[in-house]
C-alpha cells in the first residue's frame, strides 16, 4: 500500500509578501555587512544575522513577525548609518 503524501500548505498572499520582505531584508543586511572593513567584525556580524533570522524562521504570530520586520530593519538602517559616518 502507497502512502500518499499531500502537498505543503499554500502560503497566503500576506505571508507570501511577509516572507519575500524578510528575504529582502536578509539579503540587503548581508550585502552590507560585507562593507564593513574588519574581517573579524564581518564574521560576527554575519553570524548575528544569521542565527536571529534561523531561531525566528518558524515565527507564525504575524504581529511578532511584522514586529521583528521593523526591528530588522532598524538594525540594518543603523548598520548603514555608521558605515556611511566611518566613510566620511
Amino acid at each position: 500500500m502507497t502512502v500518499s503524501r499531500l502537498p505543503p500548505a499554500a502560503l497566503s498572499l500576506r505571508q507570501f509578501l511577509q516572507r519575500q520582505k524578510v528575504l529582502g531584508i536578509y539579503r540587503n543586511m548581508l550585502r552590507t555587512i560585507r562593507q564593513v572593513p574588519d574581517e573579524a567584525d564581518r564574521k560576527y556580524l554575519r553570524d548575528w544575522a544569521r542565527d536571529e533570522f534561523k531561531r525566528n524562521k518558524n515565527a507564525t504570530n504575524q504581529d511578532a513577525v511584522r514586529m521583528m520586520i521593523t526591528q530588522a530593519n532598524n538594525h540594518l538602517e543603523t548598520l548603514q548609518k555608521t558605515l556611511a559616518l566611518a566613510r566620511s
